[in-house]
């Protein structure tokens, strides 16, 4: 039995932010003193097994634990871990760099997959939503980490993205192509039936596709109906790659529950979203990352029509965030890649909160919230009793600045340490 007590350490969760609906949890904290606000200096977390069994001030949950083996966080600020909702382990954007990707063999794209989980997991990424990897890898994946084969985050997966024929990233494995309600239908269905936790589908254009335009619509009303009814019916939610607000708007209609970048967005469709509580995960990255387009050999004219966005995409997540809509990270570049000095989860993460989010509605976005939209937050998204340990450390205080996560320094998933900055020990 694992059996562990983290001392020495400040708990902060989502609970202590105030941001609506997070005042208190479904669960009960040890202690009294932390008000069920989230917020626990001089602290201890009993872990026991994959769980948390206690977290409370130092000293009365110390009088329980027993034999438990002290594990000195030497002052960290301890939070949830992150979750990202919008990965690709499998990303390939036109270029060198994701021709490499597409060219590799089933097996290479496994070990390739594999090695992304394992990085993403270490730069304390505890928890991803795939939304569209190649040849249901994704699956395969998941079932190795589950299994203890392989090192990873926890994953949500919506496998293969459904595009309608010769549609956003129609050219790809990643994607299934469909017409026409029925088509939809049925691509739903195949999804569900591969283990698929929701479904994604391509509703406009976007900045990868060559003969497209972000503003280009690319799913007719009883198409998208068809995919939302269908995985409504099977108890998924739908998220959608969607850039211009009157495709927005008629997606979030017919129950759309998530849109994905949202580059232009009105203020009228953000606060439509905020009624029909329809999520956005606005990614504001790939419309500011020069730097990873060079890397990886992207086109002049897609690294044109991204960078060109820049600018009307955060006037659009001001209006998300000024209308009231839930905003969740998703990096959409990989979760690990080493970006402006940090990793790309972290370095989305800073740019939502510098965009008007602030430290506090971030650390909401990068862990209850998403957890939440996930219908995980049971079992993830809080330091609580009863939840999965999937927990993380670092010096500086999150709620004083978003910043403190570049400084991740240990890691925790499911009561077992995959890195450990201080001992020099990370697991292989």
């Amino acid at each position: 039995m694992n059996d562990v007590v983290l001392v020495n350490c400040t708990v902060t969760d989502a609970r202590a932010t105030g941001v609506p609906g997070t005042a208190s949890g479904s669960r009960t904290t040890e202690a009294g003193a932390a008000g069920g606000k989230g917020r626990i200096a001089d602290a201890a977390v009993w872990v026991r097994d994959d769980r948390i069994a206690a977290v409370g001030p130092r000293e009365r949950i110390l009088e329980r634990t027993g034999d438990a083996r002290p594990l000195d966080l030497d002052g960290a600020y301890v939070t949830p871990g992150l979750v990202n909702m919008h990965t690709h382990l499998s990303l390939s954007l036109p270029g060198e760099g994701g021709d490499s990707v597409k060219n590799m063999t089933a097996h290479e794209l496994a070990l390739y997959m594999a090695d992304g989980a394992r990085r993403t997991l270490r730069c304390g990424v505890t928890t991803v939503r795939c939304v569209a990897e190649k040849d249901h890898a994704d699956f395969a994946l998941r079932r190795a980490i589950e299994s203890g084969r392989a090192i990873g985050p926890r994953i949500f997966t919506a496998g293969r993205a459904l595009v309608c024929t010769g549609g956003h990233g129609h050219e790809g494995s990643d994607t299934l192509e469909c017409d026409g309600a029925d088509g939809f239908r049925r691509g739903v269905r195949s999804q569900v039936k591969a283990g698929a936790d929701l479904i994604k589908i391509m509703i406009s254009g976007g900045i990868a596709g060559k003969h497209e335009k972000i503003d280009t619509p690319q799913l007719f009303s009883d198409e998208m109906a068809a995919a939302m009814q269908t995985a409504h019916a099977w108890g998924r939610k739908v998220t959608a790659h969607a850039g211009p607000a009157a495709v927005i708007a008629e997606a979030v209609e017919l129950g759309l529950d998530c849109v994905e970048h949202g580059y232009q967005l009105t203020p009228e469709v953000a606060k439509r979203m905020a009624e029909r509580g329809t999520s956005l995960v606005p990614t504001l990255l790939v419309t500011r990352c020069k730097e990873f387009f060079d890397e990886l050999g992207v086109p002049e004219w897609m690294q044109c029509r991204s960078l060109g966005a820049g600018p009307r995409h955060l006037e659009s997540y001001a209006m998300a965030l000024d209308a009231g809509v839930d905003v969740l990270l998703g990096s959409d570049m990989p979760p690990f890649w080493d970006f402006e000095g940090t990793n790309a989860s972290v370095r989305e993460l800073e740019c939502m909160s510098e965009g008007g989010l602030g430290p506090a509605g971030a650390l909401y976005a990068g862990t209850l919230g998403p957890v939440r939209w996930l219908g995980a937050d049971a079992d993830l998204g809080t330091v609580e009793v009863g939840k999965y340990a999937d927990l993380i450390a670092m010096d500086a205080d999150p709620l004083a600045g978003t910043s403190a996560f570049r400084g991740v320094r240990w890691v925790m998933k499911g009561g077992r340490v995959v890195r450990d900055d201080r001992s020099g020990w990370e697991k292989p």
